[in-house]
């Protein structure tokens, strides 16, 4: 790739670090109510706290590496902004949800489709290679913007690294990142309550 891009390895972990929340995650979404079989036969307990627990655990490693941000920020000559006092807070709210639903959705689909674990290998690189995060959105042909539209991953990478690079928001993406949030939400808590009773029998 021919990545003409200023201060790239700053650009890179702007986007990357979010990434990692989201990836990481999701990719461990599959495996979570099974490694619990144990204590899902014999415990009565709400099953999606093993979720939200995984989701806020990789949640605080993105925080605690915002400083390593910050770091970069400095090194090239960058000052955090005001404006992150705001933003981080919405922004995690943001991706808690999205992040929350897709992996409470993938946990309770895999203990009845077992298969479902390579696939999400498989989607969440497709997805890293649809995102804007090792390049950027200003290198997509016109003709391939589109796909950038329909990504509902795209808006909060970009507000992410926005944030970090410039210290500004873009309301729209903020708006854009709350919808694909609440969609994953909305879903992935339908999924689980429709299959949760089941979850004891199957796993």
């Amino acid at each position: 790739m021919r990545v003409e891009i200023p201060q790239y390895s700053l650009f890179l972990i702007a986007g990357l670090f979010p990434w990692q929340w989201l990836s990481n995650s999701t990719s461990a979404a599959p495996n979570i109510f099974l490694s619990n079989a144990t204590l899902l036969k014999k415990v009565r307990f709400p099953r999606n706290i093993l979720v939200a627990s995984t989701v806020l655990n990789d949640g605080v490693h993105f925080l605690v590496s915002i400083p390593v941000i910050l770091g970069f920020l400095l090194a090239y000559g960058f000052t955090p902004s005001w404006s992150w006092l705001i933003a981080i807070p919405l922004l995690v709210l943001a991706q808690f949800m999205m992040v929350y639903g897709l992996a409470l959705a993938i946990a309770s689909l895999n203990l009845f489709f077992r298969d479902l674990e390579r696939l999400t290998v498989l989607l969440i690189t497709f997805v890293f290679f649809l995102t804007p995060i090792i390049y950027s959105e200003g290198m997509i042909p016109a003709r391939y913007q589109m796909l950038l539209d329909l990504n509902p991953v795209a808006p909060l990478i970009l507000s992410w690294r926005q944030l970090f690079l410039s210290g500004s928001i873009t309301w729209s993406l903020v708006a854009s990142s709350y919808t694909y949030a609440l969609v994953a939400l909305g879903v992935g808590s339908l999924i689980y309550r429709k299959l949760s009773w089941k979850f004891a029998e199957v796993v």
